[in-house]
């Protein structure tokens, strides 16, 4: 699916680390983990074409998107990538269905089956009846939770996710991290940066990011 080929990152006289080499597959979850300054989210990032590295290649289903200029990035953002922010990244002033009725119109989903779904993904994260409901009125969990079901109707085929559960109790956390599993399940390709352990010990791969160097990658059995 994605492949991350002697990759680097310097900030002036600064390496934020070099050398890095990892492939994630459909139907992985790979977790980042690192000490706080140790560049997950600015490695994230640059998966996600929000940032550039300063050396090597990023390759998506063989294709070199370092590479890629800004309509090809929009293209690759708007049909394969879903990004699940750590602060939702909502429209605030709009209720939960406009929110979720952004991602489901460059698809189409509107005409015939588009309600339905957004029905079926606000049901899934425990919305269900809440449509109309502004987006400030929500508590961070319940916006995480729209979030979610935004990215369910997206139905992107590489997931990134930044510290998606950094701010949330157990149950919300519990909740992420079983809708990204069923989305790796189904194929999705799933990277996650993360402090939290728990979410960790439910990833595929760990590959951890230390400042300046490539420490371990390790496979261990899938949580369901």
């Amino acid at each position: 699916m994605i492949d991350i080929e002697n990759l680097s990152k310097v900030f002036g006289a600064r390496t934020l680390w070099r050398d890095v080499n990892f492939t994630v597959n459909r139907g992985e979850m790979l977790a980042l983990v690192g000490p706080s300054g140790s560049g997950k989210s600015t490695l994230l990032n640059c998966l996600g074409l929000l940032d550039r590295p300063s050396t090597g290649t990023i390759r998506y289903e063989g294709r070199d998107i370092t590479r890629f200029g800004r309509r090809e990035i929009r293209r690759f953002r708007r049909d394969a990538l879903g990004y699940l922010f750590q602060h939702y990244a909502l429209i605030e002033n709009a209720n939960i269905v406009e929110n979720l009725e952004v991602v489901a119109k460059p698809r189409r989903l509107l005409q015939g089956k588009g309600s339905a779904a957004i029905a079926e993904a606000l049901d899934r994260v425990g919305l269900a009846g809440r449509e109309k409901e502004k987006i400030y009125h929500l508590s961070g969990g319940e916006q995480q939770r729209v979030a979610l079901a935004r990215l369910m109707i997206q139905r992107p085929t590489l997931v990134l996710a930044d510290e998606p559960t950094g701010a949330l109790d157990d149950t919300n956390t519990t909740m992420v991290i079983d809708v990204l599993r069923e989305m790796s399940e189904a194929g999705c390709a799933v990277v996650i940066a993360t402090h939290d352990a728990g979410v960790r010990d439910r990833c595929d791969t760990v590959f951890a990011v230390h400042e300046s160097s490539l420490a371990d990658v390790r496979h261990q059995p899938a949580h369901s």
